[in-house]
């Protein structure tokens, strides 16, 4: 496995990570807890050392899994995992909205750092940018907490270029995560400029656009019950139908490259930058491997230069989120 250098910390990781979310959720139904613990442990010896959980999956079901699937490696990998819910550590219960209070997010890492069995976060993002505490209040926290030793490195995820400065300014920001695909272009007008001026790393999440890039998704896909998909208007029939033509463009090189769209769409991310770790997440071992492969996919300037032109020329439907997700973004 290629390996990458996030941020200015130069945090060595695969040049692909392993999202974890839809293991416990999300896309419907939890999947068997040993066959994810066995597909975890495949992923690294794959090659895999990046691999992505927060406690909002489930809640905490995500990190006792992950953190149970990684023990016997721990000092093999990286783990990343996110604080910013408002989420009873005791309970699970959720209580509505964002807190990131310092006095919270201490509280939230002691409960992390038992749930993941270990000593240390090697990544701590802040899930959601909290409207209503300082995110200079924010980063000292998690800045006393990297001196503490419980947190290594310092992540925000879906944070407007403003606020990931003035975070910076005040604890460096290791590594930005953000929804980012051929799907959702969004970052390339400004984050990813201040990303390279401030020497952060940045891992999208979504870079398979929820699976639509894969191409075995069209308007006659149901998804199941519980499957976020179903809230989503990027999802809707109406969007899903006339984004195919996107997917089509995406077969065409995949044809030519003797490739698949899952691995063209990933070999563009790993294109744009030599400082972006995709995470793409998975329950299945033949779509870990296919997902894997993308790594060694060189695409030439030329097939860049055609997927631009292509692309250019389609208008995306629907939103990436429901209003009220996506009106917690880019703050």
């Amino acid at each position: 496995m290629k390996t990458r250098k996030l941020g200015a910390a130069s945090l060595e990781v695969s040049a692909m990570g392993l999202g974890c979310m839809g293991m416990t959720g999300l896309y419907g139904p939890p999947a068997d807890k040993q066959e994810m613990i066995a597909l975890i442990r495949a992923a690294h010896q794959r090659g895999v050392t990046l691999f992505d959980t927060a406690e909002a999956y489930g809640p905490f079901a995500n990190e006792q899994l992950v953190g149970e699937a990684l023990a016997p490696i721990r000092d093999e990998v990286v783990i990343a995992t996110k604080f910013g819910f408002d989420i009873d550590q005791k309970t699970g219960e959720r209580r509505g909205g964002t807190n990131s209070r310092p006095e919270h997010i201490k509280r939230v890492v002691d409960a992390c750092l038992r749930r993941l069995g270990t000593d240390r976060i090697d990544i701590l993002y802040q899930h959601r940018v909290d409207p209503l505490v300082p995110i200079e209040d924010v980063a000292g926290a998690v800045k006393e907490l990297i001196a503490a030793g419980k947190v290594k490195h310092f992540g925000m995820s879906e944070a407007g270029v403003a606020t990931i400065r003035c975070a910076h300014a005040v604890q460096p920001v290791t590594v930005v995560q953000s929804e980012y695909s051929l799907f959702w272009r969004g970052p390339d007008a400004e984050l990813l400029p201040t990303l390279d001026e401030l020497q952060i790393g940045f891992v999208p999440f979504s870079p398979l656009g929820a699976g639509f890039l894969t191409g075995k998704i069209d308007e006659h896909t149901n998804f199941e019950a519980g499957d976020f998909r179903n809230a989503v208007p990027r999802f809707s029939v109406e969007a899903r139908k006339a984004n195919m033509a996107l997917v089509g463009i995406v077969q065409t090189v995949a044809d030519r490259k003797n490739a698949t769209p899952a691995q063209v769409a990933l070999a563009w991310l790993l294109a744009q930058q030599p400082w972006i770790v995709p995470i793409p997440g998975t329950t299945k071992l033949h779509r870990l491997e296919e997902n894997l492969g993308a790594v060694d996919l060189e695409l030439s300037e030329d097939d860049l230069a055609d997927l631009a032109a292509q692309i250019s020329k389609i208008a995306i439907q629907g939103e990436r989120l429901p209003e009220a997700a996506l009106k917690m973004t880019g703050r």
